[in-house]
């Protein structure tokens, strides 16, 4: 015969379950917190691990990454001289614009866009795409915004980035470019890791950067980089080297895809 259950003492497991379940529900917030804090400042453990700091030279801000010195960043001032009318013989930039093969349909990131020189040349090719134009500076964000507002740049979404953080949606970029901006760039590591998070599986990044190789480059040596350095930078991320173009008269244009 089976011993009938005791209906209090059952009523009793049964509230002491009860309330086991509600501590375990009430620790799990502070758990997560724990955890989500712990995963924090490991995060900024290893990234403060990753730079190392010495006496500034001329041009640099004295952080160096991976051997190089990070340089100063040009400000809002220096906007005239990206749009500078020589620079369509000096730079190419029409050649650049072939080289990133763009698609009608494409979501492109321009990280570090400043006054928008690059999305006034893509957004033509872009129809049905998107163009987010990303800096940390907010004046210039200011010029991409007046920008945006013009129909024929309707494609272009001003983001007020920070500096290390592009602020960019996951896993939404078929395309992200960079062009004489990741030597400028402050945490490189937690930008680029940023970036390469919101590039979609196969998605393309492009650095353009002053060939370090070349002293007939006439720019400032902390402001250049060599395709070495650039390969050296990207080997920590989830990234596969694709091709480097020469093509353009000053820069190399190195092409990785997301794994």
């Amino acid at each position: 015969m089976r011993r009938k259950s005791n209906p209090l003492r059952s009523r009793g497991q049964r509230l002491g379950a009860l309330r086991a379940a509600a501590l375990r529900a009430a620790t799990l917030p502070v758990v997560a917190l724990l955890a989500g804090a712990l995963l924090v400042a490991a995060g900024k453990a290893r990234s403060a691990d990753e730079y190392r700091y010495a006496s500034p030279s001329a041009d640099g801000i004295g952080k160096f990454y991976r051997g190089r010195e990070i340089a100063r960043v040009m400000g809002f001032d220096g906007a005239a001289w990206l749009d500078r009318p020589e620079r369509e013989r000096e730079e190419r930039p029409d050649w650049l614009v072939e080289e990133l093969a763009l698609t009608p349909d494409m979501t492109v990131a321009d990280v570090g866009a400043g006054s928008g020189y690059l999305e006034r040349r893509m957004a033509p090719r872009l129809p049905h795409g998107k163009i987010y134009a990303v800096d940390v500076q907010p004046p210039m964000v200011a010029l991409l915004g007046e920008l945006a507002r013009r129909p024929e740049f309707a494609q272009v979404i001003p983001v007020q980035g920070v500096v290390d953080d592009a602020r960019l949606p996951a896993a939404s970029i078929d395309l992200a470019v960079l062009v004489d901006v990741y030597h400028e760039l402050e945490f490189p590591a937690e930008v680029m890791r940023g970036v390469v998070r919101a590039l979609k599986p196969g998605g393309r990044l492009v650095l353009v950067e002053y060939r370090a190789e070349d002293p007939a480059v006439p720019i400032k040596a902390v402001h250049k980089m060599s395709e070495r350095q650039v390969r050296l930078e990207m080997a920590a991320l989830p990234l596969d080297w694709e091709r480097t173009s020469e093509r353009l008269p000053l820069q190399h244009l190195v092409i990785f895809r997301r794994r």
